[in-house]
């Protein structure tokens, strides 16, 4: 089905959605809630801003420590620099080597004493840390850090085994360079000159506390994230489940009653929710209850309609297959009569149903106004009387002075009002007059039509709104009427959100009230 544009109406709806919207419901909530958990969990990748930050930090102590270390070793002797390099070495966690004029290395503080510290070498650790390291690497690689180094010692203990050192000698300045342990850990080497005879100090750390803060950090966030996402992951279902179960209820409902299975299925209610999806049960529930009902009276009127047409079929059958041999010119004529009025009862019974059966669609189409229902009431009056059409009853109107101005269709109404005369004028004696009342209490507009006639007895008010119900004054000729003008006046008011009622006369004098309340215009 195509709109004015062209476009697909489940096109049109989809549309706005786009590709999401051929996901189920359940992926769509799952998406929707892991997403920023996603989001957040990303931010473990960027905690190699952190490392860097710390690192940053350590470089400038590294610089400062192999300075002050530098001008503390320059004026000392011999025994003395190597009494500090042991001691700076434990106090610092550090290794401390000197280097002479030549490049040669005369003092190193973890041969002078035990070893401040102890590069862990990969072997059998834990899944723990394997893992850790293997995570160190992924992010390293996502973020896209610059290569590291390897740290290890050369099998040269000269200086310019050492590119630090070398660059400290050359340049007469601090140097700092970064390498990575086996285990994972950075190494930083400072390389700072000595005094003024061409020695340097490499100092060497192990900054294990940085990759340990690090992926304490990203475990912190990691074990957050992974247990916000398990509830989230949870929760989604959980609300999927209350949203998408019973929708799919609902939908394999609707399908059983397209199939024309509609009897046999019972559409939930779901009284026990309160929320839209419950709301949305109970109308389709209704939905499907109203179209049993709409379906039973198409079936009803069908049959009705059916019955009603046979009739005067059959008459008229009767009366075409007797004139042929019927010779009497008098009885011929009485034939033609009946021949004649069968064709006339046909022909309005064929109006009044077509007039039935377009109500509801010619009211979904009209485009309804404002309308003062004392002047339209006042107007047709003028017009019958005009037309003849009161057969010498006198309508007398009265209204209770206040604005009594609805919203509807002009064409419809004028039906309504005209039925409810006709069925006044055909009941009431011809010396009676007919008493009309127009009143509003701001909120209702009520327009009652009472005649002198025989009245309603209580227990048949309602079936004279049904369709084809017909019981007419005894003087009235047979097949006048088709029995559907009440019942297409109670549809009319109805498809204008009022109400058509037969009451008695509220004077108690005989007579029969009919009484159409329509909503007060706004």
């Amino acid at each position: 089905m195509a709109d004015s544009d062209g476009k697909s109406l489940t096109e049109g709806t989809i549309g706005p959605l786009g590709w999401s919207a051929r996901l189920p419901l359940t992926s769509r909530i799952l998406v929707v809630n892991i997403l920023p958990l996603a989001l957040l969990g990303g931010g473990i990748f960027y905690l190699d801003s952190y490392r860097t930050q710390l690192l940053n930090e350590r470089y400038k102590l590294a610089r400062i420590e192999a300075q002050i270390t530098a001008e503390a070793l320059a004026g000392a002797s011999r025994t003395r620099q190597e009494a500090l390099l042991v001691q700076i070495g434990k106090e610092q966690r550090m290794r401390l080597r000197m280097f002479d004029a030549e490049g040669r290395l005369w003092a190193d503080s973890f041969a002078l004493d035990q070893p401040a510290f102890v590069l862990d070498v990969p072997g059998d650790e834990t899944f723990a840390e394997d893992f850790a390291r293997a995570l160190d690497r992924g992010v390293d690689t996502i973020v896209g850090a610059d290569p590291i180094p390897d740290y290890f010692e050369p099998e040269d203990s000269s200086a310019d085994a050492w590119p630090e050192l070398r660059r400290a000698r050359e340049q007469g300045v601090t140097q700092i360079q970064l390498r990575d342990a086996p285990d994972g850990s950075p190494v930083i080497n400072a390389a700072a000159p000595v005094g003024l005879n061409g020695a340097t100090l490499l100092t060497t750390r192990n900054a294990v506390d940085i990759t340990m803060a690090v992926r304490a950090a990203r475990t912190t966030l990691g074990i957050a994230v992974l247990l916000a996402l398990a509830a989230s992951i949870l929760l989604s279902l959980f609300l999927a489940r209350t949203i998408v179960s019973p929708l799919r209820l609902l939908a394999n409902a609707a399908v059983k009653v397209r199939q024309g299975r509609g009897r046999d299925v019972e559409v939930p209610r779901l009284p026990e929710r309160r929320d839209e999806i419950g709301r949305l049960a109970r109308a389709v529930s209704d939905m499907t209850g109203a179209l049993r009902q709409r379906i039973d009276a198409v079936d009803s009127f069908a049959a009705d309609v059916a019955h009603e047409i046979k009739n005067p079929l059959a008459s008229l059958r009767s009366a075409i297959e007797s004139l042929p041999r019927v010779e009497d010119p008098e009885l011929r004529g009485k034939l033609f009569d009946i021949a004649t009025h069968d064709v006339r009862r046909i022909d309005r019974l064929v109006t009044e149903i077509s007039d039935a059966s377009r109500i509801d669609a010619e009211m979904s189409r009209a485009t309804r106004e404002r309308i003062d229902l004392a002047k339209l009431v006042a107007a047709i009056i003028g017009s019958r009387e005009d037309r003849a059409e009161n057969a010498d009853h006198r309508i007398v109107l009265a209204t209770n002075g206040r604005a009594a101005v609805v919203t509807g269709v002009v064409p419809r109404l004028e039906r309504v009002i005209e039925n409810l005369f006709d069925n006044a004028v055909s009941f009431s004696p011809a010396d009676a007059p007919i008493e009309v009342g127009v009143a509003s209490d701001g909120q209702r507009v009520t327009l009652t039509v009472c005649d002198a006639g025989p009245g309603i007895p209580e227990d048949s008010r309602e079936k004279v709104f049904e369709r084809f119900h017909s019981v007419r004054p005894e003087a009235e000729d047979f097949g006048n009427h088709s029995g559907l003008g009440l019942a297409i006046a109670r549809a009319i008011a109805e498809a204008h959100d009022g109400t058509l009622s037969a009451d008695a006369r509220p004077d108690g004098k005989p007579g029969a009230c009919l009484r159409l309340e329509l909503p007060a215009a706004p």
